[in-house]
């Protein structure tokens, strides 16, 4: 009975930790560093995946502690991300029926505006704390992330099948 209930979730661990790794992945040297703002939200997108998949195992305390991971695993102001992915999990928890039957392009525009508003409080909470200045490049990720979802669509949802995990 207990091994029926989390059959199927070291998909999900895993599909965590592969996010995590390319989080933290430093990029080589001889890359300007511009291009470095281009990098997706890896573990947003991972979450926001499981949240509009399995609504009823991943939620928003998920999205809080993969927040706090990713702040340690970064270095950076402890719960900033934890904001900004709570935020992301609150978009996908609350719309997941109709994310469901949207295209996956479709998702993607909806992906695109959460990283978004991850972002804008990302760089809020910077500005406040070291007077950081706005550009344009704080776009990217937004840009990079909705282009990425349809393949990390379709390769966790064929792991999600393959591994049957509900």
């Amino acid at each position: 009975m207990v091994l029926d209930r989390f059959r199927g979730m070291w998909v999900v661990f895993l599909s965590f930790f592969a996010a995590f790794v390319l989080a933290i992945f430093s990029l080589p040297d001889f890359l300007p560093d511009y291009i470095a703002y281009a990098r997706p939200h890896w573990v947003a997108l991972v979450l926001f995946y499981w949240i509009i998949s399995l609504p009823h195992r991943v939620g928003l305390v998920a999205a809080w502690i993969s927040g706090l991971m990713l702040d340690v695993l970064q270095g950076g102001l402890l719960g900033q991300q934890a904001l900004a992915f709570l935020v992301i999990g609150y978009i996908a928890a609350s719309s997941y029926q109709r994310m469901r039957m949207f295209s996956v392009w479709q998702q993607a525009m909806i992906i695109f505006a959460a990283i978004f508003v991850a972002e804008m409080i990302l760089f809020v909470i910077d500005f406040m704390t070291i007077d950081r200045t706005w550009k344009f490049l704080y776009l990217l990720p937004s840009i990079v992330s909705a282009l990425l979802w349809p393949w990390v669509f379709l390769l966790l949802r064929h792991l999600r099948r393959r591994f049957n995990v509900d």
